[in-house]
């Protein structure tokens, strides 16, 4: 059986993933990009590291879509699912095209230069894997 205080913290990481997906939502999803749409797919603070957040996304390339510079808060690795796209990260180089199955990092602090998917016939996406501050706003778009 379950004690009252198991049922109350079960209850409190519920919570904090459901308002950390809300917080998402509004920070993630306004998209500044020509045929892309990033969909969250996970949100929550990370128990053993206090003040940090694990978010997940989803961002989906339409055939030539690309999104303009950008930074971002934190950490991310990017894992591509389908097709490829085209990166350049201002601290990890040259630009560079990914498959399916690959991935690439970008540390905190650094621009995403180009972030396109390397194709003008197929589409691409990926999975972002942020570790950022709590409540911190996530993709911030160049002006």
């Amino acid at each position: 059986m379950n004690t009252i205080q198991e049922t109350i913290g079960r209850v409190r990481v519920i919570a904090a993933l459901a308002i950390g997906a809300v917080a998402l939502v509004g920070a993630v999803v306004t998209a500044k990009a020509d045929g892309d749409q990033a969909h969250p797919v996970f949100a929550g603070q990370l128990p053993n590291v206090p003040g940090k957040s694990m978010t997940a996304v989803v961002v989906n390339y339409a055939p030539g879509g690309k999104s303009q510079a950008h930074h971002h808060a934190g950490s991310v690795f990017a894992y591509v699912l389908s097709g490829a796209i085209r990166s350049q990260n201002s601290a990890t180089g040259d630009a560079k095209v990914y498959h399916a199955g690959e991935s690439f990092f970008e540390p905190p602090g650094s621009e995403h230069l180009i972030s396109e998917n390397a194709s003008a016939t197929e589409p691409a996406s990926l999975l972002a894997v942020f570790v950022a501050d709590d409540g911190a706003k996530l993709t911030t778009f160049d002006k």
